[in-house]
């Protein structure tokens, strides 16, 4: 399985968020720097997460994208499903979806379907366990230096 980087940068963005600024608002443009995503691709992607609920949105000079939940309250499946739509390792083993069941010739008989099926649950069991606060815990020990915003710097 490989991800998109639409849900590789979209973690990489929330995490930009929660570590810089917590739950106040933030500038794509600054995101788009630290990061080094193109603004114009961070601005689809949040679309998307906006849609899932993570973020919300503010108009105005001390405006940007903000957290709609604590660092805490946001897993990493959370915004890979926002971005991708899917987290299943292949398509034989989507429960949910009735397009898929009986699509494959060897649908419940299949030695491999178990196999699939049990790596696609533990891949969604750890991205579930993993949130944008636990990224955060992460960066600080990498040594990760906390950019200040400048929008509440004053010089004397």
């Amino acid at each position: 399985m490989k991800l998109s980087t639409k849900s590789r940068y979209g973690v990489r963005a929330l995490f930009d968020m929660a570590y810089h600024a917590g739950t106040l608002p933030v500038q794509i443009k600054d995101i788009s720097r630290r990061q080094k995503i193109s603004p114009r691709y961070l601005e689809q992607i949040f679309q998307d997460l906006k849609k899932a609920g993570l973020l919300k949105s503010r108009r105005g000079p001390q405006g940007g994208y903000f957290l709609a939940r604590k660092p805490e309250e946001i897993t990493t499946k959370e915004i890979i499903l926002a971005a991708e739509g899917d987290l299943s390792l292949v398509t034989c083993t989507k429960e949910e979806d009735e397009d898929c069941q009986g699509s494959c010739e060897f649908d419940n008989v299949c030695v491999t379907q178990q196999l699939w099926t049990e790596a696609t649950r533990r891949l969604h069991e750890y991205f579930d366990s993993v949130t944008l606060k636990d990224l955060c815990e992460r960066g600080k020990e990498l040594g990760l230096e906390k950019e200040l915003d400048h929008r509440f710097m004053y010089f004397i």
